[in-house]
């Protein structure tokens, strides 16, 4: 495996352990994640398009907001108001590409959030054709007895509740050619131990890509999951997971080591482009080698 592009061309060594306050900053982190920012090249695949990104600012969200932007597209992100220093970054990176960028601060646990987010998107973009659901709350707990009704709630409003009411909303303005892309992960067929609610809302996200597929397809709008494994975004070191995990987070996987956002950007394109018009209700693994089925 020396030299191999799988374990090297990314970042591959032990990460430092590091605690922020929910829901974290990336700017802030060590190594910070690798978004694309220096490396994804668009090809006109979105040209046109209107996105509506949740979780844009950082992670997994940031990566797809900066693809869509390099393949032409106008995007909005939503975001929690104390991730504003990384929103201001995407922000400015979007824009340099000639593309729009609306910011969409909330908090998706406060009830009306979601809809108000998507109307506002759509308003600002003057339309809407990719929703891509990707913001999500993940903390860790050993003991189901000490699984708080404040935690268990607020991870099934932002992971399950939101997200049905953003794609309640954003039919309304969805058409024939619309995509909507869920960011499940592959806890929500390989549950661990420490991650119960978290790996509960991520199989009900991925039972909703199923059900909905069947629905809207009578539409001509297509909807479909991508379930990451281990990934190297805020979530992780804002609770996600045990601070004793981190530096060797992602190193059991087969490729021996946690993923980067920004190799999961090109398949969110995919599953926004006219490329996967024949694609829908599927569930796209990430995950260093880990299967998901």
């Amino acid at each position: 495996m020396q030299g191999s592009k799988q374990t090297n061309h990314y970042y591959s060594g032990k990460f430092e352990k590091q605690l922020q306050e929910y829901p974290g900053l990336q700017s802030k982190m060590t190594p910070v994640p690798d978004t694309g920012e220096k490396t994804y090249q668009g090809s006109d695949k979105l040209v046109h398009k209107k996105a509506l990104i949740t979780g844009g600012d950082s992670g997994i969200g940031r990566a797809a907001t900066i693809a869509y932007a390099r393949e032409g597209a106008d995007v909005a992100i939503s975001y929690h108001p104390d991730e504003e220093q990384d929103a201001q970054e995407v922000k400015a990176i979007v824009e340099k590409e000639g593309c729009t960028c609306v910011l969409l601060p909330g908090d998706l646990r406060e009830e009306g959030f979601a809809k108000h987010m998507v109307k506002s998107a759509a308003n600002a973009l003057g339309g809407l054709d990719l929703l891509v659901l990707n913001a999500g709350v993940q903390q860790y707990e050993f003991d189901i007895q000490n699984l708080t009704s404040e935690q268990l709630r607020d991870t099934f409003e932002v992971n399950v509740f939101s997200v049905v009411y953003a794609i309640q909303e954003a039919l309304n303005y969805l058409g024939e050619g619309g995509s909507i892309i869920l960011t499940s992960s592959i806890q929500g067929v390989k549950p661990s131990a420490h991650l119960v609610d978290y790996a509960m809302t991520k199989s009900c996200e991925i039972s909703l890509t199923k059900s909905l597929a069947a629905q809207l397809g009578k539409k001509g709008i297509r909807i479909n999951a991508v379930a990451p494994g281990p990934i190297w975004t805020a979530l992780q070191i804002c609770g996600g997971q045990p601070q004793d995990s981190i530096p060797e987070f992602g190193h059991n996987q087969p490729l021996q080591r946690a993923g980067q956002p920004a190799e999961l950007a090109s398949v969110y394109v995919l599953l926004a482009s006219d490329e996967a018009s024949y694609i829908t209700g599927q569930v796209y693994g990430i995950t260093g080698g880990a299967p998901i089925n």
